[in-house]
């Protein structure tokens, strides 16, 4: 056991060292732009100004957003989607997987899930020993399973997912603003060092490597951030556009996707004053108006999300708000409410009862004539 222990004390501690480099990178790359450029070489007081002044507006953002996407902790499944003690012994006693499949279907029919095995089966993780959610994945890196895993990213030392992929698009993005800014403000004077237009000094490694570290890493950050754009336009994660999701009625790599401003929405969250901030989440337990409980679809509203919260919560609101929803269900006749409505609650088993109850309280009974909820929780 001791050896093992250490090993993996060796392994956590070296997987730091991407991270160390790159901050060490950034360190020299500010003392080589302030000190050596900005004091020692440019001449012009006014022209220092303002190159310092968005140099380190760039450099905060950067930090800022490296430092979350960096610290912010994976979400991982509640304790819903974990199999109930007497359960879990029973699975782990029985030696047929069809046997071990019936007890996850059993105990999954009271969970919002949508995704399945590319065989059809519930899709469980034997060790984390727990249900998983849709978009969720076992990450052997940090060793626990990861609501909408994107990747393990080594240069973070962190798995991207849920709760900090705002953070990572962030951080590629301010890391490509910083490279650019860097670049473009450094390109003159690499042209008069390297034309011999200044005199040779200390400064004239500084700028020239600092061009070169700057190009480089712009051009790199660049395609990354292109792509995970799109990802983001169309509502994938790495994973999923390497392998399509498995839904109920087969694999669709566009399962998740609810429309281009929609899909921004779910990354970025529903304030736009917020979206430029690693400050402020995504979103996060909706159901997106306009947004049906229509057959895999639905689970893009719940997502990984619904697994970091209480599903007690979710039928507790659902209870105390049905009359309301009925209510507006009659008030807008020509959209079409109360099959999606049902399917929603009967993802907590239940599929009537509440229902029924707040259509008696209202007088309703014919249900059919109410017919896919659009809910919003706020």
């Amino acid at each position: 056991m001791a050896p093992i222990h250490v090993l993996r004390c060796c392994q956590r501690g070296l997987a730091w060292i991407p991270v160390i480099f790159i901050a060490l990178v950034v360190c020299w790359s500010y003392y080589a732009y302030v000190v050596e450029l900005c004091i020692f070489t440019i001449q012009s007081i006014g022209e220092q100004v303002v190159y310092l002044f968005f140099f380190h507006l760039s450099f905060i953002m950067f930090v800022w957003s490296y430092w979350k996407t960096i610290f912010t902790k994976p979400s991982n499944p509640s304790k819903e989607f974990c199999l109930p003690k007497a359960e879990k012994e029973r699975y782990e006693k029985e030696e047929r997987p069809e046997s071990q499949q019936d007890i996850l279907w059993r105990a999954a029919s009271n969970l919002p899930l949508y995704t399945r095995t590319g065989a059809g089966a519930i899709r469980y993780c034997d060790r984390c020993q727990v249900i998983k959610p849709d978009r969720c994945h076992h990450c052997s890196a940090c060793d626990m399973c990861v609501l909408k895993m994107d990747h393990h990213c080594p240069w973070v030392n962190n798995c991207v997912g849920f709760s900090n992929y705002k953070f990572f698009i962030l951080f590629l993005a301010y890391s490509l603003v910083y490279c650019l800014f860097i670049a473009a403000t450094v390109l003159q004077y690499f042209i008069k060092f390297w034309t011999n237009e200044l005199p040779d000094t200390h400064a004239k490694f500084h700028v020239l490597f600092l061009f070169f570290v700057a190009a480089m890493f712009c051009i790199s950050i660049l395609s990354l951030f292109s792509y995970h754009l799109w990802l983001v336009g169309k509502n994938r994660s790495t994973i999923e556009a390497f392998r399509a999701p498995v839904f109920r009625t087969g694999s669709d790599k566009n399962g998740f996707s609810l429309g281009f401003k929609k899909n921004i929405v779910q990354v970025f969250g529903d304030q736009k004053k917020y979206w430029l901030l690693p400050a402020v989440q995504n979103l996060g337990v909706t159901i997106n108006n306009h947004l049906t409980f229509n057959d895999h679809v639905a689970s893009a509203s719940w997502s990984s999300c619904f697994a970091l919260f209480n599903t007690k919560k979710i039928r507790l609101f659902l209870s105390q708000h049905a009359p309301q929803l009925l209510v507006q269900a009659m008030m807008f006749p020509c959209i079409d409410y109360s099959n999606a409505f049902l399917s929603g609650v009967s993802v907590w088993g239940k599929p009537h009862q509440m229902v029924q109850n707040a259509a008696a309280h209202l007088g309703i009974h014919k249900l059919w004539s109410i017919t896919p909820l659009l809910v919003e929780l706020h």
